[in-house]
């Protein structure tokens, strides 16, 4: 220790602010019976940084003084820090003693105990250690350093048999973007352990985002949900891999109101089922779920609230108009301008409404009132008229363009609104197969969320999408079903193809 204690001490002279060899040298002092000098290294320690966790723990063993404790309140980062400090200095008894003080056990603390008794040795304590890592409940576990790496690793040798080591190894892999590693470690915990779903789950995540093979992780999804019942976010991932997979609307929906008490858990849950409903054209069980719910505001789940809001109503009131209930169909439209408080979300600055208008000048048109047949018309035929790809939120999208044209044809204006419908069918030519990447400013990408989405599997069916309408406008109605049909096959629950779709029967 006097030759450690020199070498510290040459550190010391060329940074003498270097805490962690202050902590060693204190330490070593202790351990050479030189308190006096020990007492004088951490008053000086603190007087350059009073809040430093290792010489406040010293202190505690020299004097008893409880400050450490008073401060850290024996967090369990700081006491595996601590201790991980004293291992690599081989003062394992000290790391030790440090990790036994943690109040709140987790299987981290556990298992960097049995790596540490394991580094000194002592492989009847390190085995027992292990083991009780092993059955703690893995909830918020994720190892981030590379210590944790040695110590899992280390578990997994001594005790082959446990299940959390490779499961937690696995964790760590991932999130450093080591997925085949990941991969590994995860389909080993599960083959250890085939009853624990969240192994399964993350499989699954891995197997879609990673290696690009949906139909593999369907199993594994399907067996961490039925492993839990209750995981509301686990049937939230499942149906998004369905929704990916392009299983039928009625077959999502159908498990989604299996489980309903579980949709009701969850605002993003709850608004794929309205967009479900609104998919099977039940506008009128669409609106009544959002008009009963107070939805909140979520990262990725900007707009989709209020657009179903707006979509639900629309529908009701093209429905009414087919009817010939001119009245209702106007109530309807009117109420789609404003969102009601319980929706968590108000309308963007310069929200495109021209699908609200367009409708508005019909249902007045079967009134007979030719003013504000003409005011809603023209009032549509205004707005953002260059196609875009609409991968945000926030654009626009090519439905609001489409009802621009199509109310230049109810004003008479057949040259504008030709130009219009060209616009969109060129749009979609031009860029049919573009190689799309994510702008460096992007703000909010809803579909990211769980899977990884191609981006240009979703410039195509976007473009296809616009052929569609542009055709649809045209009268070209054989062609427009042709897109349409495109769009629906590469993306059966794609909203806009579906209500769009039935302007040409």
């Amino acid at each position: 220790m006097d030759e450690a204690l020199g070498l510290v001490e040459r550190v010391l002279g060329g940074n003498g602010r270097f805490h962690r060899a202050r902590h060693l040298k204190i330490a070593l002092l202790r351990h050479l019976n030189q308190s006096k000098a020990a007492l004088t290294t951490i008053k000086e320690s603190l007087n350059i940084d009073k809040m430093e966790y290792g010489t406040l723990w010293e202190k505690h063993l020299l004097t008893g003084e409880a400050t450490f404790v008073q401060i850290t309140k024996l967090n369990t980062n700081t006491l595996i820090e601590l201790a991980i400090d004293y291992a690599h200095a081989g003062l394992f008894s000290n790391a030790i003693t440090l990790l036994n003080q943690a109040i709140h056990i987790t299987p981290m603390v556990k298992y960097t105990l049995g790596w540490i008794y394991a580094q000194s040795g002592d492989a009847e304590n390190a085995l027992a250690a292990f083991a009780e890592a092993a059955a703690l409940p893995p909830d918020y576990c994720f190892p981030n350093r590379l210590e944790d790496v040695l110590s899992l690793t280390t578990a997994r040798e001594m005790n082959p048999k446990d299940a959390r080591a490779p499961y937690y190894l696995g964790n760590f892999w991932y999130a450093h973007r080591r997925y085949d590693e990941a991969i590994a470690a995860w389909e080993q915990s599960r083959t250890l352990d085939d009853q624990f779903a969240t192994v399964h789950r993350n499989l699954a995540l891995a197997y879609t985002n990673k290696l690009d093979d949906p139909q593999l992780a369907v199993s594994s999804l399907e067996t961490a949900f039925a492993l839990n019942l209750n995981d509301a976010r686990v049937l939230f991932e499942l149906d998004q891999l369905y929704k990916k997979l392009n299983r039928p609307a009625l077959e999502r929906l159908a498990l989604l109101e299996q489980y309903e008490s579980l949709v009701e858990q969850r605002d993003d849950l709850t608004i794929e089922r309205i967009t479900l409903l609104n998919l099977l054209q039940r506008p009128d069980e669409a609106l009544q779920l959002l008009l009963n719910r107070n939805f909140h505001p979520w990262e990725g789940g900007e707009g989709k609230v209020t657009r179903q809001y707006v979509l639900s109503l629309v529908a009701l009131a093209r429905a009414c108009i087919e009817n010939e209930g001119w009245e209702t169909a106007v109530t309807h439209l009117t109420a789609a301008q404003t969102y009601p408080h319980n929706l968590g979300e108000g309308k963007l600055h310069g929200a495109q409404e021209n699908d609200i208008f367009y409708y508005l000048g019909c249902a007045y048109e079967g009134l007979g009132d030719d003013e504000q047949v003409k005011a809603w018309f023209e009032k549509t035929a205004v707005g953002l008229s260059e196609p875009t790809s609409a991968m945000f939120y926030n654009d626009q999208p090519p439905d609001m363009i489409f009802y621009q044209g199509m109310a230049r044809l109810k004003l008479g204006q057949t040259a504008a609104a030709t130009a219009i419908f060209q616009k969109l069918i060129d749009y979609g030519n031009t860029h049919l197969n573009d190689d799309v990447q994510i702008d460096y400013f992007a703000i909010s990408l809803p579909t990211f969320l769980v899977f990884e989405e191609d981006l240009n599997l979703s410039n195509r069916i976007h473009c296809h999408y616009m052929m569609a309408l542009g055709c649809t406008g045209l009268g070209k109605a054989k062609i427009a079903q042709s897109h349409f049909a495109e769009v629906l096959n590469l993306d059966t629950n794609h909203l806009g193809a579906v209500l769009h779709q039935a302007l040409l029967k």
